[in-house]
């Protein structure tokens, strides 16, 4: 990509997409397209149409997508569906017709089957059922991929597709009713400080509330107090971060370094465990790539870091009553370093950035 490309960042607000823009302008892209979803609607065949017909982008990110935690996936099952579909078909195919040089279209390790091979490698893929809870959106995001796959086959195009495993970094949602575990286990021991320290005052600006007698209220909601910080499950499973930053760098490393050949060429050797004994034919298939550090850590291993970075002088509690979801999700990432590319962000120093950004943040 030359330094004066016009980039179009779908999703510029986002988690990954704000990273995108960042890494971009920091390598001297001068030349970048934005829109706010009240700018441009992205579910709207005519606006993308419009948009694209008048702008000409020349490569697309394509960051944008309706997200959530398991809530909100299976309550809003019908949105999460029809709204990624939509934004996905109408992006994808007006970049075909406009004649995008190359776009990468972010999805989500939650493609993979509910029971695949821990670590999970690309050719799992529609191996097996998918995890009822968010079945409608990793539907979407499969679509996505068969999508990019079958204009490239078809019409020549150069369209990349990455599944990113669990990311956190600035712009994060700490929303305790709809975050992520990182961000919200984050937030949780934060305020139980702020409590246990009596500092009142920075608790109630945390939490928009109108004294600490509401403060306390809501915390109590989700098992937070001064001395103690309830955590769902026994701690024992397993997952995988990585920094949103990192995630920014990768997209960006491929974009201007590797094709859709790539992807199936460069890459192979790498873990089949899936289908070992796949047929030596000329089909193309699997072709996107996971993003992740190939490391995970137990949620207690988790909590207990962001409780010694945080300063909390109180306890964590593990509720095995409740539930722990899948034990481990952890993804294969041997295609991603035949690829070229490695994290370069541990967690502990993510963690240590983080939560400096979110008391940083004006909360």
């Amino acid at each position: 990509m030359k330094k004066d490309a016009k980039i179009y960042v779908a999703g510029h607000r986002g988690l990954v997409g704000s990273a995108i823009v960042k890494n971009l302008e920091a390598k001297g892209y001068t030349n970048l397209l934005m829109r706010t979803h009240a700018e441009l609607d992205l579910t709207d065949q005519q606006q993308v149409a419009a948009f694209f017909a008048a702008e000409k982008p020349e490569y697309v990110f394509l960051a944008a997508a309706k997200v959530g935690g398991i809530v909100a996936n299976n309550t809003y099952r019908a949105e999460f569906i029809y709204e990624n579909l939509q934004i996905q078909n109408n992006v994808i195919h007006q970049s075909y017709l406009n004649g995008v040089k190359k776009l990468m279209f972010l999805g989500s390790t939650c493609i993979y089957p509910k029971n695949a091979p821990q670590p999970m490698p690309e050719d799992c893929l529609l191996t097996d059922t998918l995890e009822y809870t968010n079945e409608p959106y990793a539907i979407a995001k499969i679509a996505g991929i068969k999508m990019c796959e079958s204009y490239n086959l078809q019409y020549g195009t150069n369209y990349i597709s990455v599944m990113p495993t669990n990311l956190y970094g600035p712009n994060d949602n700490f929303d305790l009713e709809k975050s992520h575990v990182l961000p919200a286990l984050i937030r949780k021991i934060h305020c139980a400080k702020l409590l246990n320290e009596g500092r009142d005052d920075e608790l109630v600006k945390d939490l928009g509330v109108d004294n600490i007698d509401e403060a306390k209220a809501y915390l109590a909601r989700y098992g937070v107090d001064g001395d103690h910080v309830e955590i769902w499950g026994t701690g024992k499973p397993m997952r995988e971060f990585l920094w949103s930053e990192d995630m920014a760098d990768a997209c960006v490393f491929l974009m201007e370094n590797r094709d859709f050949k790539d992807t199936y060429t460069l890459a192979k050797g790498v873990n089949t465990t899936c289908t070992p004994n796949a047929p030596k034919s000329p089909e193309i298939r699997n072709t996107h790539i996971n993003i992740g550090t190939g490391e995970d850590v137990s949620i207690k291993e988790l909590a207990e870091t962001i409780k010694k970075i945080v300063g909390f002088k109180g306890e964590l509690y593990f509720n095995s009553e409740k539930p722990d979801g899948t034990m481990k999700k952890l993804t294969d990432v041997s295609k991603l370093h035949a690829l070229g590319w490695r994290h370069s962000v541990e967690l502990g120093e993510g963690i240590k950035m983080i939560y400096e950004w979110y008391i940083g943040s004006g909360r």
